[in-house]
């Protein structure tokens, strides 16, 4: 090709880029702002606002609150009671048991990895006879509601990869969370508010990264926004003083018109997400304060929950959770640290059972005589389990539980599960599942089938492959539906 046919061909491309580019710019923003990306083929049976318009089957749920413990609880000592491991504090842990399975190197240059039972005793709640820690007494007054799974199983047996394949599908960062896929999936029911919010407690153990609520290669509108529990929700959602919602809005509208011509000759979808991102900030400046005034609910509300109005807390959050689910907010996430028990675990879980088993009670609680609860689905849970040896020494009133990934236990309720049952088993030393095991894959197809979504349909394509939650595993766990 000579030096005139290549001008004239790049004159084509830029002619045709330069008469295209606002076409391909609203077609970006278009594609975000009414959502059809999704590679999702439905059949009729609900309506959503999500890029799924109409849902694979009825739902049970339209909302998800997912209570995340971070640092992994010990079942051992919440959930799962063991009394012949009780027995057998002080000897070692059988080769029978193990099986070989890889152990962390915090534990591996151990000489001896031996057995240590619950120092807690534990008791039957409910009509169902769910047996329960001393350190739950208030979600033992909910047992009858919640089903108890002690057979979940995971992957990773380090803290990041594992919260990464909890709430991706996936040990490797990158990928979107569960709350991004469903309200990418479903979309919100509240326009003045985002569809997925976080929010956080406690203060020590295993960093929190924003990642754990991020929405990798999805739009930008799907990930989690964290909202402060003290001071305001969201920084700089308050105009400064001497700016008057007016004059926010002439400035928003400005910006916003140079942000379309820029898609416009652009065409990237990032640039479409600002553009919706400033006008839903705009529009939370008016519902959040009153979202966040918990001052408003009753003296009996306020101390069912342990809440007080003006601190950041567990408690708080809980009862923020319940006000979320009112206004339609579809994905709430609660994070809370401090559970990583390495050592002195006796004090430290007594410590955070009891910052957090009154509020998680009392929100179940709540959504159910609010009428609520039916369809919503709340989860109580962490990354992996604990070991049924102990990390270091075992002194009288002192010894430290690893990693353990192979079982460990989660409760949920509300939104289609069976209540008041205990779902699966494990061995005599709560280190292998012996009955009715539950992968975090099959955790997930079983969350979004009791939201609607099959989840082998809800996919993005991304970088040439079809993406989903589950990856290319996922089993519907048939024996915890109502």
């Amino acid at each position: 090709m000579n030096w005139i046919e290549d001008l004239n061909t790049l004159a084509s491309r830029r002619a045709f880029l330069a008469r295209s580019s606002t076409g391909l710019g609203a077609l970006a923003l278009g594609s975000l702002l009414n959502g059809k990306l999704s590679a999702a083929e439905t059949k009729p049976s609900a309506k959503t606002s999500g890029v799924i318009k109409t849902l694979h089957f009825a739902p049970k749920a339209k909302r998800v609150i997912y209570l995340f413990m971070s640092g992994a609880p010990s079942h051992i000592d919440l959930f799962d009671p063991k009394p012949k491991l009780k027995e057998l504090t002080n000897t070692e842990l059988p080769a029978s048991v193990r099986k070989g399975q890889r152990i962390t190197g915090m534990t591996s240059g151990q000489k001896q990895l031996l057995c240590v039972g619950s120092p807690f005793e534990f008791k039957r709640h409910g009509k169902c006879g769910m047996e329960l820690s001393e350190l739950l007494p208030n979600i033992g007054k909910i047992a009858d509601d919640i089903c108890l799974i002690r057979s979940m199983h995971t992957e990773p047996i380090n803290h990041d990869p594992a919260v990464t394949f909890f709430a991706t599908g996936n040990q490797q960062p990158g990928r979107p969370v569960m709350g991004s896929w469903i309200t990418y999936g479903l979309g919100s029911e509240n326009a003045n508010l985002p569809g997925y919010i976080v929010l956080l407690s406690g203060s020590g153990g295993q960093p929190l990264q924003a990642r754990y609520w991020g929405n990798g290669f999805l739009p930008g509108d799907y990930q989690g926004v964290q909202f402060r529990g003290a001071g305001d929700a969201v920084l700089y959602l308050s105009n400064p003083k001497g700016v008057s919602s007016k004059t926010r809005r002439q400035l928003i509208d400005s910006m916003q018109e140079l942000n379309r011509r820029q898609l416009g000759v652009i065409g990237d979808p990032d640039i479409a997400t600002h553009i919706e991102n400033y006008e839903l900030a705009y529009r939370m400046q008016t519902s959040v304060p009153d979202l966040m005034d918990i001052s408003k609910e009753s003296k009996a509300t306020l101390e069912a929950y342990g809440a007080e109005p003006g601190k950041a807390s567990f408690a708080n959050n809980c009862l923020l959770a319940r006000r979320l689910a009112e206004r339609g907010v579809r994905f709430i996430q609660l994070c809370h640290r401090d559970w990583d028990h390495h050592g002195d675990l006796p004090k430290g879980i007594r410590t955070q059972a009891k910052n957090t088993d009154q509020a998680s009670a009392a929100l179940v609680a709540d959504l159910k005589q609010r009428g609520l609860l039916d369809d919503t689905l709340v989860i109580w849970g962490g990354e992996f389990g604990r070991t049924s040896y102990s990390q270091g020494e075992i002194k009288k009133d002192s010894f430290g539980r690893d990693h353990h990934p192979r079982c460990f236990s989660l409760w949920m309720a509300g939104g289609g599960i069976k209540p008041g049952i205990t779902y699966g088993a494990t061995d005599d030393f709560a280190y292998n599942i012996t009955e009715n095991p539950v992968h975090v894959h099959d955790f997930h197809a079983t969350m979004m089938h009791l939201l609607g979504i099959e989840h082998t349909k809800l996919t993005y394509r991304f970088e040439g492959r079809d993406y989903r939650l589950t990856d290319i595993a996922g089993e519907l766990v048939k024996g915890i539906l109502a």
